[in-house]
């Protein structure tokens, strides 16, 4: 298969950069279009397919002899090398720089990075490595030797190596380190080989309109900023080893700083973005997922800790920096150059991956998210994203890859190969993206599968794709990639990485014996299939970091499972969720054309995969477990035909927090049963635990958050969607008067307006919003633009339209601040009811004849100035622990309607035995106002602690001082804080009690409704 397709593009198009097979003419730039970046961002004019395929070439020569019959893969290998610096030179500033076609990579080509880094550099650098000998070559030793005053590794061909294609790629690499120098440090997508960056208006090298090139492209548009993250950040192997090999460090940093500026701008939920652009560091594009656009920047994290594990940080002189000296161009932080922060990055990329991406029904699979909220926004996978089950292999999270794998190789045995995208709701190719270049991303994942396993299904597997691909893309002059899996059209091109990375994984998969399967070395396959290692003498392993703190890997790869019977070889091919993924894939619903006839008709309907699994290895007695299905349920809320069309339309906003309902007249929810814990037990209706999956035609992100007015269930009854009183929980207001001059100093106007995203939410209503933020605010809400919008629409408001909660009343007034304390009612026999009727309150007061609810959150505060207190309770009397005698003297809880009492001492049925008897007196409500009761209406327990993690015991029924039974039990509460908050409580002029609603549905919670 390499021979056919390497042979035809030496004879035939080299060397330019590709063959197109089914023409059998060479392939190069487009230059009548060149605006054409599917060809031009890879086809750079330096012999793109000879590079790539070098390494290809090396892993070959360990072929046992004799296998290859009359081929030498080794003479091959070294003929390339010849073959290269023939044309481009040595690499070095003398006459033998000067190839045939240029003087290193000195050509007029713009180029995408990133292609040129995994293909270029990195195919020079895997094929140095092979040829000094530090990748293995069976039978290679390749010694350095002086002859005729030449020093170099001499091969039989008559060619001395003495380093050419390090030099090639140093030189390739500093063309490339201009795309760096942008105000983010992440670079630009494309940069000239010849001529730099001079088209990118933003950057220090921009050149004017009668430059060679300018900032606007022949079509007459701006010159494109926007990276992807992929593109971006999966620069760090191919770099670090540049600059290990070369000791000039600025590749490494370069590519490292470029990661972490892409990583620290992920989302609150831990996702990063498929899109960003360079100049701004915004995300461009509001979806993620794992597949392209983002694909390689988790590879990366995780391979960046293996091949850096061990070595010493790189050495950093300043003046050899340039361009990266300029401080104003940032710089990354000595711990993220420690190989376990590229572990960490891993671990946590992949749990909120996992978290907000994953979806089980049928067959585990990943979708695309926003990346915001962690909402669905498109239900493909594509075949780029087939990388990650050997990504979790090699990260040994076994039982996730082995599944995940499952569901891509059932889609190959439906269409012979994968196509681009694939949609899991309608079972066909996604949007007519139904082309398979060559790639082999699942071909990687199914060697590295089996290098962990040893199970022989993943052999049959690669029999399959080798005998697809014989069938459906060999022509006489190379191999076509497919432009139509579904109807066998061919595409006139053979990708580069057809024979650098395709038929590389192919033949390690079946040449058990290969060095490289049993290198005990960190050695990485990069993006592109090279083999990369930093052979640096010295590495240190230790279970513990620089600071003595235990390493960060603590992580084993598990042992491979046994077979579930002797007689049975293949633990998959016995798995009970195989047909999960068959189904999933639809796979019994087509009729694979690959299959003869005879085995068809032993197959029907066809669900066992792949077509080329012997019948020795299908499990005679083999079981599926149930498939799982959706437990969703929908409640569609009527209608009011009296209501008006714009409190339908606004009914429900989006927010940072997660989405807000005003009512719920009309509104149609979904409902499933669900696990709360990341990695728990699949959703089931023996679950007591629901989540709100969508509202309307919006789909929520698994812990995107839902919330309720608590008027919103006025007027509606539905026993499926019910709201309830918090019994435990509840928030305790405290009004206090900041008399400390500290505290008035601290109250300055800064603090009036609010800073953050949170407040400026917090303090957003109609009345403080302009029209034109206002306008602006509801257009991004309503078409789910990107949040970053939003938050520059919020920022601009507090800078130009500032909201202050202080209000207008007189500079002699005291300035209040409210604060919120989580309390927790009592329990046992002794407990009574928390007080009815006395949270409807504010803590924002009455300004321009208008009262906003508060927002604020727990323990937090919000101020005013406003002489009248706005809580319900404002006498409140002070105790101690209040176990020795009754309290003195006997009026005090006539007089007082809250009393404070510190834990500790005696139990709690013992502190309110000593609260003298009294007279309970109740609040009346009128029309106009409410009239509160002036007796005792709750009682405050403050515990030590910042938490509360029991509630109160009242294991007695309550009783007087004189031991009779209380005719009227007084409610009890515990709050957290002990001093701080005891202090807190003795200069509060008001104190209000709210209680705490929570959503019920078929008899379980719905975590993620909240009641506000």
């Amino acid at each position: 298969m390499f021979y056919h397709g390497y042979d035809n593009y030496l004879n035939i198009a080299f060397p330019e950069d590709e063959i197109r097979p089914v023409s059998c003419l060479p392939l190069s730039r487009n230059e009548n279009n060149p605006d054409n970046i599917g060809a031009n961002d890879v086809l750079g004019n330096y012999s793109l397919t000879l590079i790539d395929t070098l390494s290809t070439l090396a892993v070959l020569a360990s072929s046992p002899p004799g296998s290859l019959r009359q081929r030498d893969p080794f003479k091959d290998f070294q003929h390339g090398v010849q073959l290269l610096v023939q044309q481009y030179g040595d690499g070095s500033n003398g006459p033998d720089g000067q190839g045939i076609r240029a003087k290193g990579f000195d050509v007029d080509s713009k180029v995408q990075v990133f292609e040129t880094v995994i293909r270029g550099v990195g195919g020079l650098l895997s094929a140095h490595l092979f040829a000094i000998g530090d990748l293995p070559i069976r039978g290679y030793r390749p010694e350095w030797n002086t002859f005729d005053t030449r020093f170099g590794i001499f091969w039989p061909n008559g060619f001395r190596y003495d380093g050419q294609l390090l030099r090639l790629a140093a030189d390739l690499g500093e063309r490339l380190l201009p795309a760096f120098i942008s105000p983010t440090g992440i670079p630009y997508p494309r940069v000239n080989l010849r001529y730099g960056i001079p088209f990118y208006s933003n950057s220090p090298l921009y050149q004017d309109p009668d430059s060679a090139e300018c900032k606007i492209n022949r079509s007459g548009e701006e010159e494109i900023t926007e990276n992807c993250s992929a593109g971006a950040g999966s620069l760090v192997l191919e770099f670090v080893t540049l600059s290990r090999l070369t000791g000039d460090p600025r590749f490494e940093h370069a590519a490292k700083r470029a990661f972490w500026e892409i990583w620290n701008r992920r989302s609150s939920i831990g996702l990063v973005g498929s899109g960003i652009d360079a100049e701004t560091g915004l995300w461009t594009s509001g979806t993620t997922g794992i597949g392209a656009g983002v694909d390689s920047f988790f590879e990366y994290a995780f391979k960046s800790h293996i091949l850096l594990s061990g070595l010493d940080r790189p050495k950093r002189n300043d003046s050899s920096y340039y361009p990266f000296s300029d401080p104003s161009r940032g710089s990354i932080r000595d711990e993220d150059d420690d190989p376990d922060a590229f572990l960490r990055m891993w671990q946590t990329a992949h749990a909120a991956v996992k978290r907000h991406l994953l979806r089980d029904l049928q067959h585990p699979h990943y979708l695309n998210v926003h990346v915001n909220s962690g909402s669905p926004m498109a239900y493909w996978i594509d075949s780029l994203s087939a990388y990650y089950p050997g990504l979790l292999a090699l990260a040994g999270e076994m039982e996730d890859a082995v599944s995940m794998n499952l569901l891509y190789v059932a889609l190959w045995d439906r269409f012979s190969a994968l196509p681009e995208r694939w949609s899991t709701i309608t079972g066909e190719v996604e949007g007519g993206l139904g082309w398979w270049p060559g790639r082999p991303e699942l071909i990687e994942s199914n060697y590295h599968l089996y290098q962990a396993t040893k199970d022989p299904w993943y052999l049959h597997v690669g029999e399959m794709i080798l005998k697809d691909t014989k069938r459906r893309c060999w022509v006489p002059c190379g191999w076509a990639g497919l432009q139509d899996v579904r109807t066998g059209e061919l595409a006139d091109r053979m990708e580069s990485f057809f024979l650098g990375e395709t038929t590389k994984y192919l033949f390690l998969l079946f040449d058990e014996t290969h060095p490289l399967n049993s290198l005990d070395a960190p050695f990485v396959f990069s993006t592109e299939g090279h083999p990369l290692m930093v052979r640096e003498r010295g590495r240190r392993f230790s279970k513990k970091n620089e600071q003595g703190e235990a390493a960060v890997n603590d992580a084993i790869c598990p042992i491979p499972a046994l077979p579930p019977s002797p007689f049975t070889p293949s633990t998959v091919a016995a798995r009970d969720d195989l047909f999960h993924a068959a189904s999933l894939a639809r796979l019994y619903e087509k009729v694979n054309n690959s299959v003869s006839l005879e085995i068809q008709n032993e197959r029907q309907p066809h669900s066992f995969y792949p077509w080329t699994l012997p019948p020795e290895l299908i499990p005679t007695n083999g079981t599926s477990s149930k498939l799982l299905k959706s437990s969703a349920f929908e409640i569609h809320f009527p209608h009011n035909p009296n209501s008006d069309l714009a409190s339908q339309l606004n009914n429900i906003i989006r927010m940072d927090e997660g989405l807000v309902v005003q009512h719920l007249e009309g509104v149609k929810l979904s409902l499933a049963f669900d696990s709360a814990s990341n990695g728990g037990p699949a959703p089931s209706k023996h679950s007591n635990t629901l989540r709100i999956e969508t509202i309307g035609n919006l789909p929520l992100g698994r812990d995107e958050r839902v919330f309720f007015k608590k008027d919103a269930f006025k007027g509606f009854s539905d026993p499926r969607f019910t709201k309830v009183v918090d019994e435990v929980g509840a928030d305790l207001y405290v009004e206090v008067n900041n008399d400390n001059e500290d505290e008035k100093q601290k109250a300055s106007n800064d603090e009036d307006t609010p800073q953050s995203l949170e407040e400026i939410d917090q303090a957003i209503t109609p009345e403080t919003l302009s029209n034109t933020y206002q306008s602006m605010i509801s257009v991004i809400n309503k078409l789910g633009l990107p949040r970053d919008l939003y938050n520059m629409a919020l920022r601009q408001l507090a800078t130009s339209n500032p909201i202050s909660r202080t209000s207008t009343s007189s500079k002699s007034q005291r300035e209040t601040t409210y604060h919120r304390l989580s309390a927790i009612s009592a329990s046992g026999i002794g407990a009574c009811p928390l007080p009815e009727g006395n949270d409807d309150f504010s803590t924002t007061p009455p300004d321009n004849n208008d009262q906003h609810p508060s927002t604020s959150k727990p323990n937090s505060k919000s101020k005013h100035v406003d002489p009248q207190p706005h809580l319900p309770w404002t006498s409140i009397y002070l105790s101690d622990e209040t176990c020795h005698e009754p309290l003195q003297p006997s009026s005090l809880p006539s007089e007082n309607q809250v009393i404070i009492i510190r834990r500790g001492s005696c139990s709690f049925s013992d502190k309110l035995a000593n609260i003298p008897m009294f007279r309970a007196s109740k609040t009346t409500q009128s029309s106009h106002s409410t009239k509160q009761s002036s007796s005792l209406q709750l009682v405050v327990i403050v515990s030590d602690g910042d938490e509360l993690e029991i509630r109160p015991l009242l294991d007695q029924i309550q009783r007087t001082p004189a031991g009779l039974p209380r005719p009227n039990p007084i409610p009890m509460v515990m709050v957290p804080g002990g001093d701080e908050t005891y202090e807190l409580l003795r200069r509060a002029k008001g104190v209000g009690l709210k209680r705490r609603w929570s959503v019920r549905s078929q008899g379980g919670w719905v975590r993620n409704a909240i009641v506000i």
